[in-house]
């Protein structure tokens, strides 16, 4: 601080009293000189203050404006001179990549045209520094320099080297004897690298600072799922190495000893629900081992049953006495009901693309409704069922004591989708299939499909369009036309048709419909091996009625882990037409995760299909049954199995059942990719199921950016001379 007083003015002001006659401000560029007056509590008339001055200039330099201040007298005259400091024309940042230029000066506090002043600008150094920390880089060097553009204005430049970033090389459990790194690797942030760390995938090894003081609670929450109560875990000991810019995180761990449940019990009012049915619910039973992670499950569905009598604001506090000799503990849910609650709005976020309606109307529960915990659920799975949304979540917003408003959040999925397949048959040679669908166009929950099969001997198209809910409606309606020309060893066949479907739901898991098919077919190059008795080469028409009944209560569309898809159908050929025949199909499918008892996220699948059919009349070839390919025995090329004449022709069965059991388990969990055993077996035949294949293998599951994919690597069993194989198939946006 620099304060120039004449000595003529000081040693005037010691002996007699000076009073000021007028003020004067060189210099001034962001105050007016009567404010800078009032700041200095000076003014004309006032008795010159020696200490008044002193304290006035100190203010001014509180204003962070002034580089220097100077006050001189002249027989009552003060002329007050001041330096401002120079406003900051522009702020350059180099060293680092345009992407991070943006966040960083953002977070450097200072501004292009503000006043520049050196504390500020060591701040905004450390907050670079803090940042590139907080990503994991440390060390990072921030050079500042300014250039003088003229007198009142200069340019600030940062250079930033961002260091290096520290690798973890080990993570110890010093004391653990029950578990050790490998189990709790998935839940804490500070991994050890990986050998592979360098690819998408793998742990890198990158020490992640912030995250660091959490590891020991997640760490002992590890041991509390696993039943050890008494677990304690210290403070994490990090021992950095900057030279190689690696560490070492070490954690004491005393385990205790393994607890079992010994008494469940729940507290509520009496007659509220049915104590022991809830009881029997629950996943925590008595004798078996004391698990946290089951505890918070059973929280919620002693909470699910209150709250779906309408009291959503219901508390249920567990209260767990433990017997440290036994090594057992009672469990006391205590039940706070409240009071029951409407639902007061409804509000949609997350759907960029799709229309509000279109998520609106798969929610169970609207305006002025009495709230339920599982119509809030059963909304967050149909939401998901639609194949529209990656993920769906309702949040429940209190707005007065009996009221909510429920916040429908979406993350739309990736709808549209290209699926393919690759197979060799020995006749067909090289297999290909393709196609293009949006599950979702434009947002409107319309599905739209065109598909393209190629082969040595066939080619084919379909355009369909599908509308689940018409003007937000129960009904549902579909239409398709396709066209196909296809070369079979002993015949060709050339198809042309339209199909339309009407809808409609009943509840929220069942749906039924009727469908309509008008179809043109030729028989050409008929083979000499073929009864001519059997068949015409004459142009015939098919016209169908096709009812049918559906039930899903799964609780994803893509990655079910539980519930049931099924359906049935049945094809009345010979409403009008040349074609007479009655054919029946049905679908069912089972999940079943077993996260819940294994602690494992393993689901189990069973498939199953069957067809029956009938001949009225005239049952063209086409329209028997074939068995091989994704959707029925894997390992051998698509409709490659069937009944055969003596010279080998297929000839196609009058009834197929096919079914499959698959083991569905993670392999890599962070990039969603999943690994599924299987087995498929099938048989099929004319008047009995008399002819019998197999398949095995592994399918990898990835739910990609780029929607569902699924690569096949099969391997044919109970094979015959004379079958088709394909040992490897792909899909994309098919459910798993």
């Amino acid at each position: 601080m620099n304060k120039i007083l004449l000595s003529g003015f000081i040693l005037a002001s010691s002996l007699y009293a000076i009073t000021i006659k007028s003020i004067k401000f060189d210099g001034l560029i962001h105050l007016s000189p009567s404010i800078a007056k009032e700041i200095m509590n000076i003014q004309k008339g006032d008795t010159l203050d020696i200490n008044v001055i002193d304290q006035g200039i100190q203010d001014l330099y509180k204003q962070k404006f002034f580089k220097d201040i100077e006050v001189s007298e002249n027989d009552g005259n003060l002329v007050i001179t001041v330096v401002e400091k120079p406003v900051i024309a522009n702020i350059k940042i180099s060293g680092i990549g345009n992407n991070d230029k943006k966040t960083v000066k953002a977070t450097l506090g200072i501004k292009k045209g503000e006043i520049f002043d050196e504390e500020k600008l060591k701040l905004a150094k450390r907050r670079v520094e803090q940042y590139y920390e907080n990503k994991g880089y440390f060390n990072t060097v921030v050079e500042t320099t300014t250039k003088k553009l003229n007198k009142s204005s200069l340019s600030l430049s940062l250079i930033i080297n961002r260091g290096e970033k520290i690798i973890i090389k080990t993570v110890r459990l010093c004391g653990a004897k029950k578990f050790n790194y490998s189990d709790v690797r998935s839940s804490i942030a500070n991994k050890q690298a990986e050998y592979l760390s360098w690819m998408w995938g793998f742990d890198s090894g990158e020490l992640r600072i912030n995250d660091l003081q959490y590891d020991p609670a997640r760490i002992k929450d590890y041991y509390l799922r696993h039943g050890y109560l008494d677990a304690k875990v210290s403070n994490p000991f990090l021992k950095a190495y900057m030279d190689s810019y690696s560490a070492e995180i070490t954690y004491s761990i005393k385990e205790g000893e393994q607890y079992h449940v010994d008494k469940i019990n729940i507290n509520v009012p009496k007659g509220l629900i049915d104590v022991k049915k809830v009881l029997s619910d629950l996943r925590l039973q008595t004798g078996q081992m004391f698990s946290s992670k089951r505890l918070r499950k059973d929280i919620k569905t002693v909470r699910r049953d209150i709250a779906d009598l309408g009291y959503a604001f219901v508390r249920v506090n567990p209260n767990v006495k433990t017997n440290k000799k036994a090594h057992t503990a009672n469990i006391t849910f205590m039940v706070y009901p409240g009071e029951k609650v409407y639902i007061n709005d409804v509000r949609i976020s997350g759907n960029t693309k799709t229309i509000d309606r279109v998520v609106r109307r798969e929610v169970y529960l609207a305006p002025g409704d009495l709230y339920s915990r599982t119509d809030l659920q059963d909304s967050k799975n149909a939401l998901k069922r639609t194949g529209y949304f990656e993920d769906a979540n309702i949040k429940e917003i209190r707005v007065s004591e009996n009221k909510i408003d429920l916040l429908v959040t979406v993350k739309e999925a990736r709808t549209s989708s290209i699926g393919g397949g690759i197979g060799y048959g020995s006749s067909d040679g090289l297999l290909l299939s393709a196609n293009l669908s949006d599950g979702n166009i434009f947002g409107s929950g319309i599905k739209t499909t065109v598909s393209i099969d190629r082969s040595n001997s066939q080619l084919s198209g379909k355009i369909s369009v599908t509308n689940p809910r018409v003007f937000d409606s129960i009904y549902s309606l579909s239409g398709s036309i396709y066209r196909s020309n296809n070369s079979y060893t002993t015949y060709d066949q050339d198809t042309a048709g339209f199909s339309l479907t009407l809808g409609r739901k009943f509840g929220r898991k069942w749906r039924g419909a009727v469908g309509y098919n008008l179809e043109s077919s030729k028989l050409s190059n008929l083979s000499s091996t073929l009864n001519p008795a059997l068949y015409t080469t004459d142009k015939v028409l098919k016209s169908a009625i096709t009812p049918s009944v559906s039930f899903n209560n799964t609780d994803d569309y893509y990655l079910p882990r539980r519930g049931i898809r099924a359906s049935l159908s049945t094809e009345f050929a010979g409403v009008g037409g040349d074609e007479k025949f009655l054919k029946t199909r049905g679908k069912f499918a089972y999940f079943y995760g077993l996260n819940d008892k294994i602690d494992y996220d393993l689901i189990l699948r069973y498939r199953a299909r069957f067809d029956y059919i009938i001949d009225n009349g005239y049952l063209p070839i086409a329209e028997k049954a074939y068995m091989g390919g994704i959707s029925t025995v894997r390992g051998y090329a698509s409709r490659s199995i069937s009944p055969k004449n003596s010279s080998g022709d297929l000839l196609g069965g009058k009834m197929m059942f096919a079914n499959s059991v698959e083991a569905d388990f993670p392999l890599i969990q962070r990039v969603k990719l999943r690994g599924a055993l299987f087995f498929d077996y099938g048989m099929i035949g004319e008047n009995s199921l008399n002819i019998k294949r197999a398949g095995t293998g592994l399918s990898l599951e990835w739910v990609s950016p780029m929607g569902p994919i699924n690569l096949i690597f099969a391997t044919p069993l109970l094979t015959k001379t004379g079958d088709n194989t394909s040992s490897f198939e792909f899909t994309m946006g098919r459910q798993f």
